[in-house]
């Protein structure tokens, strides 16, 4: 594991080298591949150091963070054209691959927290720096300041826990049972806030709009996947209490994602109505953690995975339309059929897949939730229905929205798409609907 952390700290001195944009894009490809080669046993924890491990969980959201970092630089080709400080630009990229890399193998607790927080600093330089509007800065105070309220408990239970039984190491702490409200309370705040649960999302759709491309792309792949794994590691120790809890986390989050997907139909900014349809999935995932049971686990994983790519896909598209018209509005981007065409069939496989269309992971993450949430209370079903229709129904409304109708006549003349912006869709899309036929190898975890 050490050995992709040395490749990475070695890449820092090429993004200050000229011309080497595209250089970094090719090794971190290439170690992408090499990742994916390492002979693991992921039916436990392998490559185990007293630091460092990696089990299916750690290895599927390292190749995620990998994939979405190389695809931010490749969408990130205006930064290039203009010359806009694009060393520093590389050089925040692969400081927060480091950190994402080391949040997902650590296996100490307070050296997890550590890295969990530092990777905020490289996101929040992202939307402060190469942001579009003045309001960015608002949006970066956002951001930092409801995860940074909702973490320091989290670091106090780390110490309590140390403290009660001397060991913060992941793998072992399951041999002890944590049954104490306030603990509880403290350490999956931090997480739900990431993730984020519908009551403390309002960070989201904020940054997501302020941010560039590349800090849409990693906030909605990555990000939010960080409160996730967060849930699934804490889970394992705090599960007597959770059973007693659980009820409460999952009807805010049925009752939000149903709320959210509603409130997705009132958006005219394209990357507001993404964000919010991100906080709608992310429900989803939530419920199939609470739940506990292996489905629900299984389902979690996979749709955080599906969603990844598939958000992240959404955000290249509307930054596609907004390098052209310069406007994020539905209003503006109407017809865009007429202009491209081919760009067209991208929009309808990529929101396909955000409908939980098969063969999408989406659809078969969202199938495990569902038979778990089921077998926990058959009441949910209702609700599910209602958050699953409304999901294709957005999805729907964004696609026919932006492609189809009377176009905008204020609009002058722009370029075709490039074959590196078909390109950067197809490698979002292509891994999103081609994994599902290795879904059997997902089911040797746990």
């Amino acid at each position: 594991m050490m050995k992709f952390l040395m490749l990475m700290i070695f890449m820092i001195p090429l993004c200050f080298m000229k011309n080497m944009f595209w250089m970094v894009q090719m090794i971190m490809f290439f170690m992408m591949f090499l990742f994916m080669n390492l002979s693991l046993n992921l039916n436990n924890y392998s490559n185990l150091s007293y630091m460092l491990s990696c089990d299916l969980l750690s290895f599927g959201l390292i190749l995620l963070s990998i994939w979405i970092c190389v695809l931010m630089i490749m969408a990130s080709e205006n930064l290039f054209k203009v010359n806009f400080y694009i060393n520093f630009f590389l050089f925040n990229v692969i400081i927060l691959l480091m950190m994402l890399y080391l949040t997902f193998s650590v296996m100490n607790m307070f050296l997890f927290y550590l890295f969990f927080e530092g990777s905020l600093i490289p996101t929040l330089m992202l939307v402060v720096g190469w942001g579009y509007q003045p309001e960015r800065i608002q949006a970066g105070m956002y951001l930092l300041f409801y995860t940074l309220f909702a973490s320091l408990p989290l670091l106090m239970g780390i110490f309590y826990i140390f403290n009660q039984v001397n060991c913060i190491m992941i793998y072992f702490l399951k041999f002890f049972n944590m049954n104490f409200y306030l603990l509880y309370i403290s350490m999956i705040m931090a997480f739900l806030v990431k993730m984020p649960m519908y009551m403390t999302h309002l960070w989201l759709p904020k940054a997501h709009v302020e941010a560039p491309v590349s800090g849409s792309m990693i906030l909605a792949g990555i990000m939010l996947k960080l409160g996730g794994y967060g849930l699934l590691r804490v889970m394992i120790f705090l599960q007597e209490i959770n059973m007693k809890l659980n009820y409460i986390w999952i009807i805010i989050s049925l009752l939000g994602g149903f709320y959210i997907s509603l409130k997705c139909f009132c958006q005219v900014d394209i990357k507001s109505l993404i964000a919010y349809s991100s906080v709608a999935h992310m429900s989803f995932v939530i419920c199939g953690i609470m739940i506990m049971n292996y489905w629900g686990f299984l389902g979690s994983y996979l749709l955080m995975i599906g969603h990844g790519l598939c958000s992240s896909g959404m955000f290249c598209l509307a930054n596609i339309n907004y390098e052209r018209i310069n406007s994020r509005s539905l209003l503006i981007n109407k017809g865009m059929i007429n202009f491209m065409p081919s760009l067209s069939l991208w929009w309808f496989l990529l929101l396909s897949s955000n409908m939980a269309a098969p063969p999408s992971l989406n659809l078969m993450g969202e199938i495990m939730l569902i038979s778990s949430l089921i077998s926990w209370c058959s009441l949910s079903m209702l609700m599910l229905m209602l958050v699953s229709f409304f999901s294709a129904g957005y999805s729907l409304y964004l696609y026919s929205y932006t492609q189809h109708g009377k176009y905008y006549h204020g609009m002058y003349s722009f370029y075709m798409g490039s074959s590196r912006e078909y390109l950067l869709l197809m490698l979002h899309w292509l891994p999103l609907n081609i994994m599902v036929v290795k879904i059997d190898y997902s089911m040797i975890w746990f």
